[in-house]
């Protein structure tokens, strides 16, 4: 089979291609990085070259901006486990749903874990009072109200401020490894079908993600209701689909489901076709034949293998010092992957 070369991103101007490598090669960039530095730059030419619209390039030019600075806070956390925590901005002191998020901040917290919030006042200001300012970070969206800081992140350094929702959201997400959500309004909504759409989709990688009420409250109660008799009943979504996330009016089960995950589990990585999860200990020969057959049915071809790391991991340097399985995955199934890094987990 005849395999067709990538086609080289450039701006189609030599002379300007040849400006562009020269001034990547002056910055003593990595290889791999420059090449992606190259692209982006090449990126910014294009779009003035394409005559984009001046809010294009406002657009632009804001998300790349924000995006460069929330990484550059992340940065040196990058080795800490984090909790994006959600929920409504307008929860307080002394409601149970505010109670409740306090507890939990303050749990994850003596766990070793920090707490991501959206910064403003209600449950984020409890998880953010919880936590304290030293285990907190605060995503805060620019709005005509609701738009302040809460006073526990205000002058903290790990305050971010964004001017669009989907960098925003961006954040939470990359820079978590699990997610709680706690009762609130549409934006508690739409992060919460928003999470759950990527985790479904395979967009996202896979995470634990904890529906929170009050003690004896109904709100994710009556959610979880509302998906098995109108969603799955009505076959919009499959019935292991509800395996994506836990329902518990309970801190300490909350954060046991948060812990539970990654027993064993440390990461996971597509490479090619093939679905590759990085553990603290792989299972043995006769595990896996066992685990092969248990979930066969998301298994496209072959068994679940032990493997050492790939080329791609290893020239980014990616978890190389972790045991490792490998399998085709049939990349629709999730419900049923969270399954198999449940057995995973406790096998450990």
């Amino acid at each position: 089979m005849r395999v067709t070369p990538k086609r080289r991103y450039s701006t189609g101007v030599e002379d300007l291609d040849t400006r562009i490598a020269e001034l990547i090669a002056e910055t003593e960039l990595t290889d791999r990085d420059a090449a992606l530095i190259t692209e982006i730059v090449t990126t910014a030419l294009l779009l003035g070259r394409d005559a984009a619209s001046r809010l294009d390039l406002k657009i632009v030019n804001a998300a790349l901006k924000e995006m460069r600075y929330a990484f550059k806070v992340f940065a040196p956390y990058r080795e800490v486990h984090k909790v994006s925590v959600f929920g409504s901005a307008r929860t307080r002191p002394g409601d149970p749903d505010y109670e409740q998020a306090r507890a939990f901040g303050r749990l994850m917290a003596e766990n070793g874990w920090m707490v991501v919030t959206g910064a403003g006042p209600g449950s984020m200001e409890a998880a953010n009072e919880g936590a304290g300012a030293a285990k907190s970070f605060g995503v805060n969206i620019r709005l005509p109200f609701e738009a302040e800081p809460n006073k526990i992140v205000a002058d903290d350094p790990k305050l971010i401020n964004f001017k669009y929702f989907f960098t925003r959201k961006l954040m939470f997400i990359k820079e978590a490894a699990a997610f709680v959500l706690l009762p609130g309004g549409f934006g508690t909504m739409d992060e919460a079908f928003e999470l759950l759409t990527l985790t479904q989709t395979g967009k996202s990688d896979m995470h634990p993600i904890v529906l929170l009420d009050p003690p004896g409250g109904t709100y994710w109660r009556n959610f979880v209701e509302f998906v098995k008799s109108d969603l799955i009943g009505k076959g919009y979504v499959t019935a292991t689909d509800i395996d994506l996330f836990k329902l518990t009016d309970d801190v300490e089960v909350a954060a046991r489901e948060i812990s539970d995950f990654y027993a064993n589990l440390h990461s996971m990585r597509f490479v090619g076709n093939r679905l590759v999860l990085r553990l603290d200990e792989a299972p043995d020969d006769d595990t896996l034949a066992l685990l092969s057959e248990q979930f066969s049915d998301i298994i496209v071809r072959g068994a679940i293998e032990r493997t050492d790391p790939f080329s791609p991991e290893r020239t980014d340097d990616d978890a190389l010092d972790k045991d490792r399985i490998v399998f085709e995955f049939d990349r629709a199934n999730f419900g049923r992957l969270r399954a198999l890094i449940d057995d995973l987990n406790r096998r450990r």
